[in-house]
């Protein structure tokens, strides 16, 4: 049998040779928490997941690539009016508000590459709209002419020896292919002397001049602000909402879902019905053709979906949200149960202001909060998505972000599900937004890397 004092001599080795091991080992946790042991190890002693150590809200994700105007536009010397025009160009346009202004910026780089004045536009809008506004009660007219002076040439008024007639009408909205304004639309103009246009939804600005370019650019982004009294309603209201907070551009109408075709399930009977009665011709797809539809991401996001992805971009439920969107929004309750400090228009504007508003002018109260938000979020990619994206780049506000119907489509049809669901949404959005991917701004950006 063995002393204590032989037994001691003999273990003390052994002691140290596992007191090394386990610092060894503490070592590898601490320094290399990445390495297939430390998951080993954290994955027996604790419910870790990925997406738990995600504390962070999108916004802080560093950005890779930055948009800015480019210099062509901005900074180069303007190739100079001609001194004599072709002739008068009224641009037709239809819609709301932000068909609208897309229809008046297209047809102004038009009107430059046709040598032509610029009439203010006449708003022709469908009674869909059930609008009556005008270019003036919407738009600073005295800043919008200007502004673009050495651009283009803007008149109030016509001649007196045009004035009294209609102007001839050449519609473009359904040309397509590689179609030349020069060639299909210059010959009316030089006849008519005063031709009014809707402008083709298929041209390639990319084919314009860059004097054109460049006067559609400076016209749609930098003339373009609403009149005094708008704006300062405007103001207003962007004042009366708690700050920070998020604009949320969320589309779940009807009509849109009518139009898009898609079916859902767990809608509430009131939200069925209402999609029904504005269906009319248009079918949803069923079968093969519905997965493949929703798979390219033509499906609108439900406000529930919706609360789910916000969620997964690690924004808080108490974030401060304005909810930019008309009425009619359906199943907004699967929204606003998860994220309740949410804000409208009525919820500050009087019931007065909102019977005796346009929708062209209630769609501006939106725009100009979006544009001047603290972060952007929208879950389709409109006419309205688009100008707010381009405007806020302008004053340098990236926290812009478009939510992926297509990518919530594809991972939810692969079987995802909670937190893998969520994982997979914040990767996604988070390079999405660190690249500037998704924005699609037109060709008045150049893309930077930081």
């Amino acid at each position: 049998m063995l002393s204590s004092s032989s037994w001691n001599h003999r273990m003390r080795p052994i002691f140290f040779l596992l007191l090394f091991a386990l610092s060894l080992a503490a070592a590898a946790v601490v320094f290399f928490p990445s390495s297939e042991f430390s998951t080993r190890f954290l994955s027996t002693t604790s419910s870790f997941k990925p997406f738990s150590t995600e504390k962070s809200v999108i916004w802080t994700a560093p950005r890779v690539f930055e948009w800015r105007p480019c210099s062509w536009w901005t900074l180069e010397a303007l190739t100079a009016l001609p001194e004599r025009a072709n002739g008068y160009i009224r641009v037709d346009c239809y819609g709301g508000l932000n068909q609208l202004r897309r229809d008046l910026c297209d047809g102004i780089g038009i009107a430059r590459i046709l040598n032509a004045t610029l009439v203010l536009p006449k708003f022709e809008v469908a009674a869909y709209w059930n609008e009556s506004s005008g270019f003036g009660d919407v738009f600073d007219v005295d800043y919008f002419i200007q502004e673009t002076k050495g651009f283009i040439e803007i008149v109030r008024e016509l001649p007196k020896e045009i004035a009294s007639r209609e102007p001839f009408k050449v519609d473009c909205s359904k040309r397509k292919g590689l179609f030349d304004y020069v060639e299909a639309v210059l010959p009316s103009l030089l006849e008519h002397r005063y031709i009014s246009i809707a402008p083709a939804m298929s041209q390639r600005r990319d084919r314009y001049p860059l004097y054109a370019k460049a006067a559609f650019c400076q016209a749609c982004y930098n003339a373009l602000r609403l009149n005094k009294a708008l704006e300062s309603k405007a103001l207003d209201l962007l004042n009366s909402i708690p700050k920070p907070f998020l604009s949320l551009h969320l589309r779940f109408e009807p009509d849109m879902v009518a139009y898009s075709q898609c079916q859902y399930s767990g809608l509430s009977s009131q939200s069925q019905e209402a999609i029904e009665s504005a269906r009319g011709d248009r079918k949803p797809w069923t079968g093969d053709s519905a997965r493949i539809w929703r798979a390219r991401g033509k499906c609108p996001l439900t406000p529930k979906e919706t609360a789910f992805i916000l969620k997964s971009l690690n924004i808080p439920t108490n974030t401060t949200i304005y909810l930019a969107a008309g009425d009619g929004i359906m199943e907004v309750e699967g929204f606003t149960s998860v994220y309740t400090n949410v804000y409208t228009k009525a919820s500050f504007l009087s019931s007065e202001d909102i019977v005796q508003m346009h929708g062209n002018t209630k769609a501006a109260l939106d725009y100009y909060v979006s544009i001047n938000s603290d972060a952007y979020v929208a879950t389709y990619f409109g006419n309205m998505d688009k100008m707010v994206s381009v405007m806020r780049t302008l004053k340098g506000k990236h926290k812009t972000l478009f939510l992926s119907r297509r990518g919530f489509s594809v991972r939810s049809a692969e079987g995802m599900r909670g937190d893998e669901l969520r994982e997979a949404m914040w990767r996604e959005h988070r390079e999405d937004f660190v690249t500037g991917r998704g924005l699609a701004l037109p060709d008045c950006f150049c893309e930077f890397r930081l």
